[in-house]
């Protein structure tokens, strides 16, 4: 039998995205089970993702696995409330949905609770309904839902979760979130969102205007910078979780933080200039970063 070409297998091309994160999603080191158990936790999130921005590959197969008809697969909430009716599936049924399928294992195996996956699900429904966020705690608040889980996850998925990781952990996951924000502060325009607070845009004499140029003025530049100096002192703050693990664990926490410092070091490298595409750093920078980490320098 013929396998199915990416474009049209739906479970392939989520998964295929791994490739373009910030940081590594289930790298060779790592023990074969824990690379599938992640494999399966980053399908689930990059699809809980790419329903909420809209991204699904085309053709609908996503939709309909979800028991979705075409016409109610462009209400992004609907599609929401149907993949949220799955991942219960996984806990107490048969999930439709491959992806869905590939995890319920993992779930069983590392005795991983609902909450993690619904606060994902949560997020993107929130990015249907907010589109703006005032303060700094506002957006923190977000990442507490759209970041925080992956990374709780992850120390359930290798059984090393304790409160004080967990700490540790949200404070890497909500600055990796940080990161991508500024990243793609020029794409999330493009959907109408805006994930720079706006008191921190008032302070630095911003306008929304401003974040839709072809290159940054100094005012944008000066904000982005603000905020990347936030994103950096969250990073160093979670930091000393990957000390707090042994083995080949801590190789994979220190490719999140080092993925984290080296994508900061590439927008400092643009001169915090993000509105021409995504600054992102190369495979050179993100190893001589995760050195740092390893021999405990950074």
């Amino acid at each position: 039998m013929t396998a199915p070409h990416p474009a049209t297998d739906p479970e392939r091309a989520t998964l295929d995205k791994a490739a373009s994160e910030n940081f590594p999603v289930a790298p060779f080191f790592l023990p074969r089970d824990w690379r599938d158990d992640l494999m399966a936790v980053y399908g689930f999130a990059r699809l809980v993702d790419d329903i909420g921005d809209g991204d699904l590959a085309p053709g609908g197969a996503d939709a309909r696995l979800l028991g979705v008809s075409a016409t109610e697969a462009e209400d992004r909430l609907l599609l929401l409330d149907a993949f949220e009716a799955d991942l219960r599936r996984v806990f107490d049924g048969t999930p439709r949905h491959p992806l869905l399928r590939r995890l319920a294992p993992t779930v069983r195996r590392r005795s991983l609770t609902p909450e993690p996956f619904l606060g994902l699900i949560a997020a993107n429904r929130q990015d249907q309904l907010v589109t703006r966020y005032e303060t700094y705690d506002d957006l923190l608040a977000y990442c507490e839902l759209s970041a925080n889980p992956v990374g709780r996850l992850v120390l359930g998925v290798t059984g090393t979760a304790t409160p004080e990781r967990i700490r540790l952990s949200d404070a890497i996951c909500t600055a990796l979130q940080i990161v991508e924000h500024l990243q793609d502060v020029a794409e999330d325009l493009g959907r109408d969102r805006v994930y720079l607070p706006a008191e921190d845009m008032k302070r630095f004499h911003v306008q929304e205007t401003d974040l839709a140029a072809r290159t940054a003025g100094a005012s944008v530049r000066a904000l982005v910078a603000y905020e990347a100096q936030r994103a950096r002192d969250l990073l160093n703050e979670g930091a000393p979780l990957v000390g707090s693990v042994h083995g080949r664990l801590k190789l994979l926490l220190a490719g999140f933080v080092a993925g984290g410092r080296a994508a900061i070091r590439a927008i400092a490298a643009a001169e915090h200039d993000v509105l021409p595409g995504p600054p992102r750093p190369g495979k050179v920078q993100l190893l001589r970063e995760a050195g740092v980490i390893l021999r405990g320098k950074g």
